[in-house]
C-alpha cells in the first residue's frame, strides 16, 4: 500500500466545517472539524483509487494571507 503526505486546511463556513486538500483539488465538509476531515479522507481515498498518474502539487509552509479587494 502506498502512502502520500498531504497538506489540508479546515475552516468553518456557516454551520459546517469545510476540509480541503491543498495538494489536489478535493474537498469535503461536515458538522464538526473531525467529521469534515474524515469525509475528506474518504474523498481522497476515492480520488487516488482511480488515479493512474498522480500529480501532486508540493505545498510547503502554507499560510493564510488576508488581502482587501475593491471591485465594481
Amino acid at each position: 500500500m502506498k502512502r502520500i503526505d498531504l497538506q489540508n486546511v479546515v475552516w468553518k463556513e456557516g454551520k459546517y466545517y469545510v476540509a480541503q486538500c491543498l495538494n489536489v483539488d478535493v474537498s469535503s465538509f461536515g458538522r464538526t472539524k473531525q467529521s469534515a476531515l474524515k469525509n475528506l479522507e474518504e474523498a481522497l481515498a476515492l480520488y487516488f483509487e482511480d488515479a493512474d498518474m498522480i500529480s501532486l502539487s508540493k505545498i510547503e509552509q502554507p499560510e493564510i494571507v488576508r488581502r482587501e479587494l475593491q471591485y465594481a
